[in-house]
């Protein structure tokens, strides 16, 4: 494909797995398809640092020398016709040195495809976001490389035992110079919603029921991508990750907005596994809100979405949920009828939602999450979150009245 000077454009690919055998098993499914693309494997230090371990107050996690903190990547090349493989080192922000290769890689080859293979620990969308977003002056890879739909090759029962876990925390590498530590339940399930192509590993015929299971979780946790087994062929896999078709749109950052695939779910019960959409279109009472939780979340396996919290009328307060761990976190501003400057940086998506929703008074603002798992009663989950919303007397007394409400969720605001 030919970009806007009538170059023609190479082909980006990216696969990771949660394990390195699934990695490894979903690069060697994906060169099937394309025997002739140049494999980028990328290492990071799972820890943050330079990958030399070490010990001190900082618990082995800033690299020696003169990096500056900042961890050693590890990058070796393969494949190609004309492609000479090489292997390198380097410390410095693992987004920047990428984006430095893919650049030095679509000069050397015409049209290449690469495929570029991440490590386990990695929250993939904000990860690639920052490869893809180019610095103030320098060449965007977008002129250079059409983006594939994301594969990833999941263990099933590695990812089950993942999502069971609240209490074990693991650092992975997203938009930051160092990574972040997140629940292994919450990583895992930032793994399965990252990628337009999942890939399903095997295992012994005792282990079926329980894999198709998984595979139906994951249908729900990441309805618009393609669920495929381990054992799918090369023109079915060439199929799905046909660009344009599944996965992240062309600018991967769209994906970071927090109102990004909002309301997306998956209708049905598959092998017990259900998803339930929540809408509402006034505030929330931070304080009934918090009393709910140990009611709404039993049986709830992932919840994603959005909040309008009554304290906070301005700003989008995130909600993300895996296992029984809760994370709600101020997300940015709701979109303003006269901030022309807000409209233009929202992505297409969050603009054609607004546009969707709004409404002439409450303008963007409204709650909306959708929760998936097993056994999950519809009407229970929607009556206990509705019992939180403002009632009509609440919303009568207005902003200013709501910000002196209790918040045992983010504290009630200074001078309220």
């Amino acid at each position: 494909m030919a970009d806007e000077s009538g170059r023609t454009r190479g082909l980006l690919s990216v696969v990771y797995g949660n394990t390195p055998e699934m990695r490894g098993r979903a690069l060697e499914l994906l060169l099937r398809a394309a025997p002739r693309a140049i494999v980028l494997s990328v290492s990071l230090p799972a820890d943050g640092g330079d990958g030399h371990g070490g010990s001190g107050g900082d618990g082995g996690r800033r690299a020696r020398g003169g990096g500056g903190g900042r961890p050693a990547v590890q990058r070796f090349t393969s494949g190609g016709d004309t492609h000479e493989p090489w292997a390198r080192g380097a410390t410095g922000i693992p987004s920047v040195i990428l984006r430095q290769d893919l650049l030095e890689l679509s000069r050397t080859a015409r049209a290449p495809h690469v495929i570029l293979s991440l490590p386990e620990h990695i929250d993939v969308t904000p990860f690639l976001a920052d490869v893809w977003r180019p610095p103030l002056g320098s060449t965007p890879l977008a002129s250079r490389y059409e983006l594939a739909p994301v594969v990833a090759a999941l263990d099933p029962d590695r990812f089950l035992a993942d999502l069971r876990c609240v209490h074990q925390a693991v650092r992975v590498w997203g938009d930051a110079e160092r990574p972040a530590p997140l629940t292994l339940a919450e990583a895992a399930a930032r793994q399965a919603e990252g990628a337009g192509v999942l890939i399903i590993g095997s295992g012994p015929p005792e282990t079926a029921g329980r894999h198709a299971g998984v595979r139906a979780l994951l249908g729900h946790m990441n309805p618009s991508a393609a669920v495929l087994a381990d054992g799918v062929d090369a023109a079915e896999l060439a199929a799905a990750v046909v660009p344009g078709g599944r996965g992240p749109a062309a600018d991967p950052a769209d994906r970071l907005d927090p109102l990004s695939g909002s309301g997306v779910c998956r209708r049905g019960v598959h092998h017990g596994v259900s998803s339930v959409l929540w809408r509402a279109r006034r505030p929330m009472h931070p304080q009934r809100l918090a009393e709910a939780l140990h009611r709404v979340l039993p049986g709830v396996v992932r919840g994603r979405g959005h909040l309008w919290l009554a304290g906070r009328p301005d700003t989008i307060v995130s909600w993300r949920s895996a296992g029984g761990h809760v994370e709600l976190a101020e997300a940015g501003r709701w979109l303003a009828r006269d901030d022309a400057e807000a409209w233009r940086r929202a992505s297409p998506e969050r603009r054609t939602l607004a546009a969707w929703f709004w409404d002439d008074y409450y303008e963007e603002r409204r709650n909306e999450i959708v929760f998936t798992g097993g056994g999950l009663d519809p009407d229970r989950v929607r009556a206990e979150l509705d019992a939180a919303l403002l009632d009509d007397g609440e919303l009568a007394l207005g902003a200013a009245e709501w910000a002196r409400f209790p918040d045992p969720l983010f504290g009630t605001r200074p001078g309220a």
